[in-house]
């Protein structure tokens, strides 16, 4: 069936299909309008830029059209959560409701499926990291699930932790595979999932894997797309960053860890004769960790300037430099041996040519150096200033339809920034940006209050004044509460913060911190707690979806600006400035708005959600740009009167005992 040919109306009508097979179904002028907008994209094959508020029900919206026009579809999500409940839930429903016999794959990243050929290596005793009896158990477990299952899908095993150690000996990456070489080839779940997605109708996918595709050619997606009719992305939103990371090119000290345990185990296994092997293995692996420590403190970002003052940095560089050519040689002369061994000095001789380019390369051709420190590893990145002429070459090939959906593409409507970022405006194919506003009635269901009194963001007691403001709000939303802080270092004061006014005021509201536990596990016990306050960071601020008065309030300690001496943010904002245009306003307050809009996302979920948006910044009222950044929000009631706030809660709690 052609898109032209579907009635839009009739599928989302009171009547129709979707309202006779969907329990609770609502009709939405904005998801139907929406839906046809989606079908007449497609009829054409050109580009749509879709910002749909929450509420809109864009999932359905999409998926109706997509499914009933027939062809190859890609459906690329931002996170592997959404991608579960897309291929577990949504895409059965519409199914179900259509009648419609199409064939669905769900394809992830290999690091999400078992590999039997390093989970044999696991078992041998090259691998003496396994130590603690928990990982031992964790390691039968997955034994035991990769002989039963069909998918070999590391989610389909809960009994193991998402995070668990273990899953990094006994997954593949783009490194260490042995591809056709392998002598579990004909086994592998990552092979088999290709084979299933190539032959699908409809492929569901995440933004990592469609651009590890795009830029890698690694994850099978290359065979996809030249038959594909549809590219659709939902949270759109999150392209321009994952793009950047897989557009630019780096090299970590975790490779290099990994090089080494992996070369260690193919030398136990296959070169037990060579002597000089081992000793070259720990020689770099010695290097690596040294290289790590020639910088202090971890989380943080230093531009290749600030990295280059380091004078041991430099030295250990080299030094690393050299145990890897060291290295190379040494694996080269054994490479005949195994494949495992091949595949390790192919790794070897990779990784020394990113760390090569890193140092020669010149901020000239486009792209920005830089050093990322983690607790345990240290990556050294290059990173293109923009992404929009890479991107708009990946939209060439046959005829196809490309949307980008999201609750939060545009500024005031303006959708400028985003299609600048990925320049959607500047191609051969046409491209039309739409917005639809959420359905829900903010005027009456939610109150924006900016309490009067805070300090500029600057003030070096600016958390506390912030905690102070927020705690009365506090006591009149019992609890119920999101914390969204702009850095984790803010986080962790305004938790210890409200710790000392609960235990003064002898308040008992469960205060629950970002990285207490996994973000799936916290916001169950948030919602069970029912009372609960929620202090988290960059983690909560998007797709999170907690419904019911559970969560009534959410607190935003400061305006989401990007911090200006992050490098790669420095660098485009020098570029755009030199280019004589102004970058604050045309990017960094963009940028700000539609992560501001994120976050208040989360307070709003369905009809009858009630609750109060406290956004402390004064600059929201100050600047001359705040009225840009509120006049982004939901339509809602707007007050700098704490009394207002409390008797808003006041109403709603009148209403809830009634």
């Amino acid at each position: 069936m052609t898109p032209s040919m579907l009635d839009i109306n009739s599928l989302f009508s009171a009547g129709g299909a979707l309202a006779r097979s969907v329990p609770g179904y609502i009709v939405r002028t904005q998801q139907r309008e929406m839906a046809q907008a989606i079908a007449d994209t497609i009829a054409s094959s050109t580009i749509l830029i879709a910002e749909a508020g929450t509420g809109t029900g864009k999932t359905f919206a999409y998926l109706v059209p997509a499914l009933m026009t027939g062809g190859k579809v890609i459906i690329s999500t931002g996170t592997k959560t959404l991608q579960d409940q897309l291929f577990n839930r949504d895409i059965p429903t519409v199914q179900s409701a259509l009648k419609i016999p199409v064939t669905v794959a769900l394809l992830k990243g290999r690091a999400n499926y078992v590999c039997h050929y390093h989970l044999e290596l696991t078992f041998q005793e090259s691998r003496p990291a396994l130590v603690s009896r928990e990982e031992v158990k964790y390691l039968n477990l997955i034994e035991r699930y990769a002989k039963n299952s069909k998918s070999g899908d590391k989610s389909g095993l809960s009994e193991v932790p998402e995070n668990a150690s273990v899953w990094q000996y006994v997954t593949s990456t783009r490194d260490n595979c042995l591809g056709s070489n392998c002598p579990h080839y004909k086994d592998c779940f990552v092979i088999e999932a290709r084979k299933q997605a190539l032959s699908a109708d409809v492929v569901v996918v995440n933004h990592h894997l469609f651009f590890a595709d795009v830029m890698l050619r690694d994850e099978g997606l290359s065979e996809l797309l030249p038959t594909c009719n549809t590219v659709i992305f939902d949270e759109a939103h999150q392209l321009p960053e994952t793009a950047s990371l897989f557009f630019g090119e780096s090299v970590s000290t975790g490779q290099l860890l990994e090089l080494a345990r992996d070369s260690e185990a193919e030398a136990l296994g296959n070169a037990k004769d060579f002597a000089p092997l081992p000793p070259a293995i720990a020689a770099m692996e010695k290097a690596a960790r040294d290289l790590r420590l020639t910088v202090e403190g971890e989380n943080m970002r230093m531009p290749v300037t600030a990295i280059k003052a380091n004078a041991k940095f430099a030295g250990a560089l080299s030094e690393l430099q050299e145990r890897l050519d060291s290295l190379i040689d040494l694996l080269e002369s054994q490479a005949e041996r195994s494949d495992g061994l091949e595949n390790c000095w192919q790794r070897s001789r990779e990784i020394a040519g990113r760390i090569k380019r890193w140092q020669e390369q010149a901020e000239a051709e486009g792209f920005v150096r830089w050093v990322e420190v983690f607790s345990q590893a240290l990556q050294l990145n290059a990173t293109p200033l923009s992404i929009a002429g890479i991107f708009n070459k990946q939209l060439g090939g046959p005829p196809r339809a490309w949307i980008f959906t999201s609750a939060t593409l545009s500024v005031k409507g303006d959708f400028s920034h985003y299609n600048d970022q990925m320049g959607l405006n500047t191609g051969t194919i046409p491209s039309h940006s739409m917005c639809w506003e959420s359905p829900f009635d903010f005027a009456h269901q939610a109150l924006l209050y900016v309490p009067a009194g805070i300090p500029e963001p600057n003030s070096s007691r600016y958390t506390e004044d912030v905690v102070k403001a927020a705690l009365p709000v506090l006591k009149a939303s019992r609890g119920r509460a999101f914390f969204l802080c702009t850095s984790l270092r803010a986080m962790q004061k305004t938790y210890e913060l409200l710790l000392e006014a609960f235990k003064r005021e002898r308040l008992d509201y469960p205060l629950l911190l970002q990285g207490q536990g996994a973000r799936s596990h916290m916001l169950e016990r948030f919602r069970k707690m029912g009372n609960a306050i929620l202090i988290g960071s960059q983690s909560f601020w998007e797709g999170v979806d907690v419904r019911g008065e559970a969560l009534s309030l959410v607190v935003i300690d400061k305006l989401p600006f990007a911090p200006p001496d992050d490098p790669v943010l420095a660098a485009r904002i020098d570029k755009i400035n030199k280019e004589g245009r102004n970058a604050f306003m045309e990017y960094q307050l963009p940028h700000a708005v539609i992560n501001l809009k994120q976050g208040a996302g989360r307070l709003i979920r369905d009809e009858t959600d009630r609750g109060v948006l406290m956004i402390c910044d004064p600059r929201l009222i100050s600047r001359p740009y705040g009225r840009k950044i509120w006049q982004s929000l939901p339509p809602m009631k707007r007050t700098r009167n704490l009394a207002e706030v409390e008797a808003f809660f006041s109403a709603n709690s009148t209403l809830t005992q009634a």
